[in-house]
């Protein structure tokens, strides 16, 4: 009896040794091949090559771009009827194994071969989300033993409820639908919550060939799948027999909807960015995608910036509105054109348009630094310099003026004779300073003092900030923060300096502020007044009355507006139309605004109204 308590106890013990010693050897097997494997945490970090999603300055989503998960559900969200579709036709033992089943696996290839045709597959959901996060769809033996390594490692460092419902918010349904909540609103324009069993069932036999069984590709194919996950439903008993009999008589009901966030809320501003996206990022940054891209737009401005020129745009041209805050050089706002789905071409960053008289500030700008002052006396009268003959408008001239009454009416004959006094490099630099004529070269000739040049909207708005900013120029930017993989900030516009200089001294920039607001309060510029604060901008016209102009700026935004015609076609209307429309726009961003005064500049001579443009 001894001796058989005594084999038993060393039976046992043996035992006990052996199986600790296998699940030690497991152990070290398992940690062995999982420090060979991705770590699972890139499971929630994970986004597809080439994915962009684009957000406004407050938060708002602008646009998805690339195969993005467009609307994702937070955990614990998705309805159970969802899991038990997918689970039931993907992978009905999901709860029983741990990353792999065999049975379902065997049971595949004998129905494979029995029907001489793959008709059914053994990977489980979870091997399915290795392959979908870590792999790719190669049809190798290497790629499979990877896919059932990953899968182990999966099932140890997740739950199940964690795998299924990354699962359900990534993989890819069919008509760019990535996820559950994607597939129910492109399908049936719904949020998952609300889908019926059989839409539910529709949508869950889409996984193993999403373009093939598409409803909106081959809607008797997906209703043959249909039946077979309601049936199979059945089977697992997630569904009664009543409920599967009602949903095999329910009629394909598509309600079918664009994307959410494909379709861009600012298409001009977006456009522009992605033009920009290549000089900020390295190529194989943009491929990689996972990038979110914070942008510079206010979108509540742009959608009341798009509201004025509806109505204010004169009939049969079009507009091009930019927005800058002078203190940073951020883009809030910009528009392109009156109606971006008719025409794509962006007005206000890719239309070279002759700047008219708001092009004057640089040859003023730079008689002042050298040693003019506003007070000083010149004389207005027709006259020509070798051979160039310009002319004031409705040929009006003013005998003795000083440089201010001579900016505020915008004397032609005043802003020639600046030029040829202080020399083409000296204006010319102070343009280059403020972003003018540095893509385009400026030339000597003296049609250039009074805009007889083309230039973007954009970089005109942004050099009349550089001014309201004190003389401090900031290089216009649309994009805030640029955050890729592992929200890895990859571009910031605060650590980028290399964008500010200072163009001109902070006294010049006083007194040209101080200019610019006479021409509000005595000039051409009178319709663009507020009630409430000071405005300083100025009017443009170019030659034949192809271009209206107004750029105008309180201390905390600077706003440009042109309108024309793309034919180059005279365009019905004068500058003091868009000034009325700049006005328009600012009233209804300024509601809240804090009220602000420019820096004052030394007492000038007081101005008399005039109405010469």
């Amino acid at each position: 009896m001894r001796i058989k308590i005594k084999a038993c106890f060393l039976l046992a013990t043996s035992g006990l040794i052996l199986g600790s010693c296998i699940a030690i050897t497991e152990n070290f097997v398992s940690k062995s091949i999982d420090s060979t494997l991705p770590p699972t945490s890139k499971i929630s970090k994970f986004n597809r090559p080439g994915t962009i999603e684009l957000f406004a300055s407050k938060g708002e989503i602008i646009q998805k771009l690339g195969p993005v998960t467009r609307e994702k559900m937070s955990s614990g969200a998705i309805p159970q009827i969802i899991k038990n579709a997918f689970i039931a036709s993907e992978d009905r033992r999901f709860y029983k194994h741990k990353g792999i089943d065999l049975w379902s696996i065997s049971r595949a290839m004998i129905t494979n071969i029995k029907e001489r045709a793959i008709v059914e597959g053994g990977s489980t959901i979870t091997q399915q989300l290795a392959r979908m996060v870590f792999l790719n769809q190669d049809k190798t033996i290497q790629r499979k033993v990877k896919e059932m390594a990953l899968a182990f490692k999966l099932e140890r460092n997740l739950t199940k409820e964690e795998i299924i419902e990354q699962y359900l918010n990534n993989v890819y349904l069919g008509s760019n639908a990535y996820g559950i909540s994607d597939a129910a609103w492109i399908y049936f324009k719904k949020t998952p919550d609300l889908l019926t069993l059989e839409e539910v069932a529709l949508i869950a036999g889409l996984a193993p060939a999403p373009s093939l069984y598409s409803p909106l590709v081959n809607s008797d194919l997906a209703l043959k799948r249909r039946y077979i996950v309601l049936h199979k439903m059945r089977i697992e008993n997630f569904i009664s027999k009543s409920e599967l009999s009602a949903a095999l008589d329910k009629p394909l009901k598509l309600q079918p909807a664009a994307p959410k966030y494909l379709r861009s809320k600012a298409p001009f501003f977006t456009d522009f960015i992605e033009q920009k996206l290549p000089e900020l990022l390295s190529k194989e940054d943009i491929e990689v995608g996972g990038l979110k891209i914070k942008t510079s737009l206010f979108l509540d401005w742009q959608e009341k910036a798009k509201e004025v020129i509806s109505k204010q745009t004169p009939i049969n041209s079009e507009v091009a509105i930019v927005s800058i805050q002078p203190s940073s050089g951020l883009i809030r706002v910009l528009v392109g054109g009156k109606d971006y789905g008719k025409n794509q071409f962006n007005r206000a960053t890719q239309a070279l348009r002759s700047p008219g008289s708001t092009f004057k500030i640089f040859p003023y700008l730079a008689a002042i630094n050298e040693g003019y002052e506003p007070e000083d006396l010149l004389y207005d009268t027709p006259r020509c310099w070798y051979g160039y003959c310009p002319k004031n408008f409705g040929n009006l001239y003013l005998g003795e003026v000083s440089i201010t009454e001579a900016f505020t009416h915008s004397l032609n004959t005043i802003a020639v004779d600046l030029l040829a006094k202080v020399g083409f490099e000296k204006v010319i630099a102070t343009a280059n300073k403020f972003g003018i004529g540095n893509e385009r070269e400026l030339e000597n000739y003296y049609p250039l003092a009074i805009g007889a040049y083309e230039e973007t909207v954009l970089n005109m708005t942004a050099a009349y900030a550089g001014i309201t900013n004190r003389g401090l120029y900031i290089r216009p930017s649309a994009i805030e923060e640029i955050r890729g993989p592992g929200n890895k900030i990859l571009w910031s516009h605060n650590k980028n300096k290399n964008n500010t200089k200072r163009a001109i001294s902070t006294k010049l920039a006083d007194k040209m502020n101080w200019m610019l607001q006479q021409v509000i309060l005595y000039g051409s510029g009178i319709a663009a007044s507020l009630e409430d604060r000071e405005v300083a901008g100025k009017t443009g016209t170019s030659e034949g009355n192809r271009d209206l102009w107004f750029i105008g700026s309180i201390p905390q935004i600077t706003t440009g507006i042109w309108f024309g015609n793309d034919n180059n076609e005279v365009i019905q209307g004068t500058s003091g139309d868009a000034a009325l429309t700049w006005k328009q726009f600012m009233e209804k961003i300024t509601i809240d605004m804090e009220i602000k005064d420019f820096p004052k500049s030394p007492s000038q001579s007081i101005l008399k109204p005039n109405d010469n443009e």
